[in-house]
């Protein structure tokens, strides 16, 4: 624990301090291939600040923080576009370049969910899966929103970050419309819409799209083991991004054959399964092998019992101030 209470300050301090330097450079720096020169070292700062970071959950969700997410935004920012702009207040463009910004009573669902790891072991192998997938999608509902909670505090508008994605009705739908709609709104304009508008054709734009998303969920899985990739991440994403363009020609040529769609509950029980399918078979497997299932796990049960413990705390606190 030390050292991770050395870490926080130092990643930081760091991170305030590059993306001040990026704002206050874009002042003197025209957008284009000079600030991109100028902004390279604030790109390299963020990949590199999360190996700072002793334990692999921590490691993986500042990668995707700041190795991901905030090297995106700044090279988007060194192009004029995204949405870092030079007129935020100093504290605005911080949280922005920092964190995946675009309070319900998720934390006792998360908390339950992470309970659920003490019997983990008994669990068939498929169905330890799917809960690391349930988990996930837990766990960004419940930090996502927080971070939205917060960033409204300083005068900012959060978009949502998830659409009810157990609710899609196509891959389309759920890659693009549901889940994890930060990592959309950075890829749509750093890599979609310059293939497209570059004559790639819509197909082209949309598989190197999901080859970027493929490649930058490799580096995650870096962060994560500190292992060499496997290339199994950026097969799971090329395959969904091949499947997202056949699954639209399929549509076209049906529709104009004037044949009935299947039933909205077929269509999402149907992506549902190809979803989970090829992530037990892809997704999941560098993630947990060679002991790093075990490792996150003991990760997570401490975490369950940090959380519930401070809830039994924080309950008795508020007895004893009530009974007084």
């Amino acid at each position: 624990m030390e050292l991770l209470q050395n870490s926080i300050p130092m990643v930081f301090l760091a991170v305030s301090a590059a993306a001040l330097y990026a704002r206050a450079a874009s002042s003197c720096v025209r957008p284009g291939f000079p600030r991109l020169l100028a902004l390279l070292p604030v790109a390299a700062l963020l990949a590199a600040a999360p190996l700072a970071f002793p334990f692999a959950n921590i490691r993986g969700l500042t990668g995707f923080f700041l190795g991901w997410l905030g090297v995106f935004k700044i090279l988007l920012f060194a192009a004029g576009r995204g949405p870092l702009e030079p007129n935020l207040p100093a504290h605005q463009f911080l949280f922005v370049a920092a964190l995946p910004v675009k309070l319900a009573d998720r934390h006792r669902r998360l908390a339950a969910l992470l309970q659920a790891y003490k019997f983990v072991d008994q669990l068939h192998l498929y169905m330890r899966l799917a809960l690391y997938g349930v988990h996930i999608y837990c766990f960004f509902d419940l930090l996502l929103p927080c971070i939205s909670a917060v960033g409204a505090a300083l005068g900012m508008e959060m978009e949502p970050q998830f659409d009810r994605p157990y609710m899609a009705s196509s891959l389309r739908d759920f890659w693009g419309r549901r889940w994890n709609l930060v990592v959309s709104a950075i890829l749509r304009p750093s890599v979609y819409e310059p293939l497209r508008d570059a004559h790639a054709g819509k197909a082209a734009a949309a598989i190197a799209t999901f080859l970027v998303s493929g490649l930058m969920h490799e580096a995650m899985v870096c962060y994560i083991t500190l292992r060499s990739p496997t290339g199994e991440m950026a097969a799971f994403f090329l395959l969904h991004g091949a499947c997202c363009v056949a699954e639209q020609l399929c549509v076209q040529w049906w529709v104009a054959r004037g044949w009935p769609r299947p039933p909205r509950p077929v269509a999402t029980v149907l992506v549902g399964v190809f979803v989970a399918g090829t992530a037990f078979w892809l997704f999941f497997p560098p993630i947990c092998r060679d002991g790093s299932e075990e490792r996150l796990l003991e990760e997570w049960a401490a975490l369950a019992e940090f959380i519930t413990g401070t809830g039994r705390n924080l309950s008795g606190m508020f007895s004893s101030v009530n009974n007084s």
